[in-house]
């Protein structure tokens, strides 16, 4: 479980990007964090894997404060998928998505072994994609790719920063889909970053709506819909909220 407790973020220029934030998630739940650009949700998700320190309050995962992790051996323990993606151009697919298996000082066998485990899970057949530099590939393979990196070492926490922003809407579509189907096997907990709030009713279990670097509302969709708590929750919602109703009584059927 990740627990965080009224954390603060201040950059230089006094820019409040982060104000007593709190919120939590449970084993095996998608958390969905959803707001305009520049209102601290990045900034939040990276708080979680000290890519960038809180200057105050607390983050606990599994009862143990992130601050006593060694900020390596942290990031290596949880999986991080980007919308940049991040792939190594210089390197095969294999070996990026092996990449973290080789800093924890993996066997080559097993390694080699769970790389292909891999590649399958995300669709990508090994004998056609393991030798094969990032280049070579789609925007949808890449972003694939990414999600086995972050898997490949079994973590149990997952934080996806706008993973299928940069994507066409179909091939976003298609992956989102198929992200729902891998998620409900391999039962990780994640933290999903976005600002459309049809991907976040889409991919979450609860949602937490952000502004000014502060939570409006946390909650399931459906209560958010029904129930919102500010008049930017409401806007939020706006236009798109039948939309969303026929979405989630379409999905709670199938």
């Amino acid at each position: 479980m990740i627990q965080v407790d009224h954390i603060q973020k201040v950059f230089p220029g006094d820019v409040q990007a982060v104000r007593d934030v709190s919120f939590r998630v449970a084993k095996g739940e998608t958390l969905v964090l959803v707001g305009l650009s520049g209102c601290g949700k990045t900034t939040t998700l990276k708080m979680i894997n000290r890519l960038v320190e809180p200057d105050s309050g607390d983050i606990v995962i599994d009862d143990i404060d992130v601050k006593e992790w060694d900020p390596i051996a942290l990031r290596r323990s949880i999986g991080y998928v980007i919308q940049e993606i991040g792939l190594l151009p210089h390197i095969t697919v294999g070996e990026n998505v092996g990449m973290v298996l080789k800093l924890k000082g993996w066997e080559k066998k097993k390694a080699d072994k769970r790389i292909q485990e891999m590649l399958c899970m995300v669709g990508l057949a090994p004998a056609e994609f393991e030798n094969r530099y990032p280049h070579e590939l789609s925007g949808g393979q890449k972003q694939r790719i990414g999600v086995a990196r972050a898997l490949a070492a079994d973590p149990d926490i997952l934080l996806m920063d706008e993973p299928f922003g940069a994507l066409d809407p179909i091939t976003r579509e298609d992956l989102q889909d198929e992200f729902i189907k891998l998620e409900k096997s391999i039962k990780k907990t994640v933290v999903l970053v976005t600002h459309d709030i049809f991907e976040a009713v889409k991919m979450g279990d609860r949602i937490a709506i952000m502004k000014n670097g502060e939570i409006e509302q946390v909650g399931y969709p459906e209560s958010i819909m029904d129930r919102p708590a500010s008049k930017f929750v409401k806007r939020l919602m706006g236009k798109h909220r039948e939309a969303l109703r026929i979405y989630l009584k379409n999905r709670s059927v199938s």
